[in-house]
């Protein structure tokens, strides 16, 4: 799947559970619901802890509905990772049921 003609995406529900998930978020973002194994790094920080991403392997990149993580993919794309974009996001993938953890009281959602 693509969204527009260049980002390549996966709907939240076809996402591997082995996947290397990295969510683009805010804290605030994150600490109301995400992905168990994600990994967060917020798009504001991604230039100075891209180091921290994985080249050996394709990276899911995920935010709340999927415009953050399509402009991260883009540029991951760019920069020589392998990265897809998760389709509509943390709402998608709540939606899908996929698991969720929250770093707060009650049950995760997405913020």
């Amino acid at each position: 799947m693509f969204i527009g003609d260049d980002v390549p995406a996966v709907d939240a529900a076809e996402v591997p559970a082995d996947a290397y998930l990295l969510d683009v978020r805010e804290q605030d973002e994150w600490v109301a619901g995400h992905a168990p194994e994600a990994v967060h790094i917020p798009m504001r920080h991604l230039s100075d802890r891209a180091s921290e991403i994985p080249r050996d392997r394709e990276i899911y990149v995920i935010c709340r509905s999927g415009g953050r993580s399509a402009q991260v993919t883009v540029a991951l794309n760019q920069a020589g990772w392998l990265a897809r974009n998760v389709a509509g996001g943390m709402q998608r993938w709540e939606q899908a049921g996929r698991p969720m953890d929250t770093d707060l009281d009650g049950p995760p959602h997405v913020a």
